[in-house]
């Protein structure tokens, strides 16, 4: 019995390693061309539209077929967001704060490009390979501060999760606003409605936040992309500010 005898199925075929065919005769399909086909239907039709008999078909197979590539579905969902996910840009600093900030920067462009894989259920931690790839290139941006192995994985954890929330947020926001309604028109409409709805002797705080000019703040025509991207600045600063505290705090 070797190490590989240990290894359960599921992540054998996340890490690529090869089973041979209990019929003794080659595949012509593989786990590659399922999960390639299935991550193409998400990107088409979103992640509601990926159904085993619908990727069968489309590589021309029976739907019963593919079982002998992928265990079931929530199986073919976890190989399909590592493969999505594809590998870390180089992340070449020095600075443990700007290297963070471009490792959310591009993960957040991989899940704006394909924003179903932010509703792919976790199963669980990260275990496939490019998953470990973004994780890596986390650790060692975080390799030259004083945190520890615990606090390294807090922030990680953190970072990815505001990231995969902020861009599943936009996405649900984005779709129900009225056809060509801009952001910045959708959010001067919410505090304009709200400031009257609003009453101060019940909500003094919520109050003023309406009164205020918040809302009012972007012109109509700034681009959405601009918005966003400043609201998610200020929440992954936010984020950082509070890691440098514990970088650079006395009891580092």
């Amino acid at each position: 019995m070797t190490s590989e005898d240990f290894i359960p199925a599921a992540l054998r075929r996340l890490w690529g390693i090869s089973e041979s065919s209990r019929l003794g005769r080659p595949a012509v399909l593989d786990v590659n061309l399922v999960v390639a086909a299935a991550v193409e239907i998400a990107d088409r039709d979103g992640l509601g539209g990926v159904t085993l008999p619908k990727v069968a078909k489309s590589l021309g197979f029976t739907g019963m077929s593919l079982y002998r590539y992928v265990g079931s579905k929530d199986e073919l969902l976890t190989l399909m967001a590592d493969s999505a996910l594809g590998a870390p840009p180089a992340m070449d600093t020095d600075d443990w704060r700007e290297g963070l900030r471009g490792w959310a920067f591009a993960q957040r462009a991989v899940f704006r490009r394909r924003p179903w894989l932010t509703r792919v259920p976790a199963s669980g931690p990260p275990s496939g390979p490019n998953q470990i790839a973004w994780m890596e290139a986390a650790l060692a941006i975080m390799s030259r501060t004083c945190l520890d192995w615990a606090h390294k994985v807090g922030v990680l954890s953190l970072i990815s999760g505001y990231v995969v929330q902020s861009v599943r947020q936009y996405s649900e926001l984005a779709e129900g606003r009225a056809e060509g309604q801009g952001q910045a028109d959708a959010e001067r409409e919410y505090g304009r409605a709200l400031a009257r709805l609003v009453e101060p002797e019940r909500f003094p705080e919520t109050a003023r936040l309406f009164s205020s000019t918040l809302f009012e703040a972007p012109p109509s025509d700034t681009p959405d992309e601009a918005i966003a991207d400043a609201d998610f600045s200020l929440g992954l600063e936010l984020i950082l500010d509070g890691v440098a505290v514990r970088i650079e705090g006395p009891d580092s």
